[in-house]
């Protein structure tokens, strides 16, 4: 059996997207993003009291990057994953976990944005930084995807799915329709019948809007 533990519109995405991707049976436990999440019994899967946490036959994993590496070795190791010796594991490896540095900017910006609920509470200095380093993020992937449909040669893997899911939380905060090679690639991302299984369903969105500015607008 597995389980996964999700909060719609986090992190947890990512292995959602990425199970759906596998198509191995599984079931999804959906949390509000709230103090639920603090409860012992949550901490008793994910210590941190962070989504994602996934029951994988009785053994309990946490962090998106070491699920995406445990499931991709168990299910797909020459598909979605690629496996130790490889030539591309290095570059696998990299854009894997190259999704957290995105996702660190976006998790700033959320907690500015939706966490705090008030304009005083905010820092501009703060959301628009943060915004101007998830476009240093887009710029080092347009060029990683300049002349590639993905992020390696051999084809959509695993770093697709993870680094993908982090754009799309990026989104939110920082347009890619500069960055026309980082457009087309998520564009053919967001298409892929597991992303839309993996979006939030109606009533459960974390974000309220489409697109958030990068610094509080002066009421008028």
């Amino acid at each position: 059996m597995i389980t996964l533990h999700h909060c719609p519109q986090t992190r947890s995405m990512r292995s959602l997207w990425l199970l759906h991707e596998l198509g191995v049976p599984f079931d999804v436990q959906i949390y509000p993003f709230d103090k639920t999440l603090r409860s012992p019994e949550f901490l008793a899967r994910s210590p941190a009291g962070r989504v994602p946490a996934l029951d994988l036959h009785g053994e309990a994993l946490f962090e998106t990057g070491a699920i995406t590496e445990v499931l991709c070795e168990r299910y797909s190791a020459d598909g979605l994953g690629r496996p130790a010796g490889h030539p591309e594991r290095a570059a696998w490896l990299t854009w894997v976990h190259f999704a957290e540095t995105i996702s660190q900017h976006a998790a700033a910006l959320t907690q500015q944005h939706v966490a705090l609920r008030e304009d005083h509470m905010r820092s501009p200095i703060v959301m628009k930084l943060e915004a101007a380093r998830i476009e240093k993020c887009y710029g080092a992937l347009e060029a990683r995807l300049a002349g590639r449909s993905y992020l390696l040669d051999g084809g959509f893997s695993a770093a697709d799915i993870s680094v993908g899911q982090a754009v799309y939380m990026a989104r939110y905060f920082a347009r890619c329709d500069p960055y026309p090679a980082l457009r087309d690639w998520y564009a053919r991302l967001s298409a892929r019948p597991a992303f839309k299984a993996s979006l939030p369903e109606e009533g459960t969105r974390l974000f309220t809007e489409d697109f958030f500015v990068p610094w509080p607008i002066p009421a008028s």
